[in-house]
This record gives C-alpha cells, sequence and structure tokens, in this order.
C-alpha cells in the first residue's frame, strides 16, 4: 500500500516539477497539496479534540465518584459521550486514513527516484535549494532542526488539553528522536516534515481562534438571555 501511494504521489511530484523546475519548491508545493486534501480530516480531529477537552472535568468528576466501580463508571461515561454527541473512537478514524499516506510521502521522499519515474527526475533529487547543496543527502543542522522544533510546538498545541505523563513525556521525546532521523534521511524528507508542521500549527491556530470566538460569542448570548429573563 506505501508502495503504491508513494508512486501515485510521485506522479504529483514529476507533475509540479515540470511547472516550476524546482525540486525544492516543488517538496513544498507539494506539501501544501496534500494537506489541503487532508484538511477536512484535520478539521474533524481538532473538532473531536475541543469536545473531549470541553468534557474533561465531567470525565474525572465521573472517574473519582465511580472509582471503585469499573462498570458504572463506564456506563456513566457511556452516558456523558451520548449526550454530547461525542463518539470515543472518532478521534482514530482521521488518524487511520492519514497514515498510508503520510507512509507513502515518507518513502517517497526518502527514496524518490524508486517511485518518481522520469530521467530529468535523476537530476532534479540531487539539485540544490537555498543553503542545502544536495536534497537528496542529509542537512545536519538547519532543516533537522526546523523539523524538530517545529515538532515540539504542533505536538505541544495539539497535547495542550492532555495532562497525562505520557503526553508530557511524547512533547520532549518525539522533536529530539525527529531531529535526529532528520540527520541521517535526505534533507527533502526534514524540507517536508518541517513546512507540513508548519502548515499544521496555522490551521491549529486558526481552528483555536475560531473556538474561542464562538465560545465568547455563546457566553455574551447566555449572558443576555439571563438579563432578559430577569427583567420578565
Amino acid at each position: 500500500m506505501n508502495a503504491f501511494l508513494a508512486r501515485l504521489i510521485g506522479y504529483l511530484m514529476r507533475f509540479i516539477y515540470s511547472l516550476v523546475n524546482n525540486y525544492g519548491v516543488s517538496i513544498i508545493i507539494l506539501t501544501f497539496l496534500v494537506r489541503l486534501c487532508l484538511l477536512p480530516l484535520y478539521h474533524r480531529q481538532n473538532k473531536y479534540t475541543a469536545a473531549m477537552a470541553d468534557l474533561q472535568p465531567k470525565i474525572k468528576d465521573i472517574q473519582t465518584k465511580y472509582a471503585a466501580d469499573k462498570n458504572t463508571m463506564n456506563e456513566k461515561m457511556n452516558e456523558l459521550y451520548q449526550e454530547a454527541g461525542v463518539n470515543p473512537l472518532a478521534g482514530c478514524l482521521p488518524m487511520v486514513i492519514q497514515l498510508p499516506i503520510i507512509l507513502g510521502l515518507f518513502a517517497l521522499l526518502r527514496n524518490p527516484l524508486v517511485y518518481i519515474e522520469g530521467s530529468e527526475m535523476v537530476a532534479a533529487v540531487h539539485e540544490s535549494f537555498l543553503w542545502v547543496s544536495d536534497l537528496s543527502q542529509p542537512d545536519n543542522w538547519i532543516l533537522p532542526l526546523l523539523a524538530g522544533i517545529t515538532t515540539y510546538f504542533s505536538t505541544a498545541i495539539s497535547s495542550s488539553n492532555d495532562t497525562s505523563g505520557a503526553m508530557a513525556g511524547m512533547k520532549y521525546f518525539f522533536p529530539i528522536m525527529i531531529f535526529l532521523m532528520g540527520r541521517t534521511f535526505p534533507a527533502g524528507l526534514a524540507l517536508y516534515w518541517g513546512v507540513g508542521n508548519l502548515l499544521t500549527m496555522a490551521q491549529t491556530y486558526y481552528f483555536n481562534v475560531r473556538k474561542k470566538k464562538k465560545d465568547k460569542e455563546k457566553e455574551i448570548e447566555e449572558e443576555v438571555n439571563r438579563r432578559l429573563n430577569k427583567k420578565r
């Protein structure tokens, strides 16, 4: 499956390259296009995360109240999810759909000549881009740092409502792992990862701003209704 998707994305990469004639720019454009296609899934995942964050106080109350009775706890949790219209498994679906695409992209950019046909691409993958002399070779510092730092902030934003020790550990471990991997993988892959994280951060920020605005409008509307009811 990964190889099949990598080859399909490879056709798109070759088409983009034929338009811009720059391998680094082609990777950035490809990243934008893939993220644009995945936008509905990211949006759904963000909505699920926000809904679960709103339920956290009630979830903790149930866990505390029924700590000695697991069956009752599970029943109360299911009732809470049903009342809120939240499916606990819904948060997994976007990731399940995205994962093959991400792995296909990873395979493509790690070994581009395996999946991208065309004699012109043999030279293209070795092109320079900004300070990188050859995108098929690792960049020792700048792009790996970009990938690692953006991974940290992207993970921090995504897990801001999660207070578990496991997520706190992942917030630091994952960026370090990405940085070390970025120093061994082709610079083109680190470029894709860093740009992809920047897009994810921008999208998450936009979603959070919209959510805060809607929550504020809802609070104002509820306050107005309370004052009108008092006057009556």
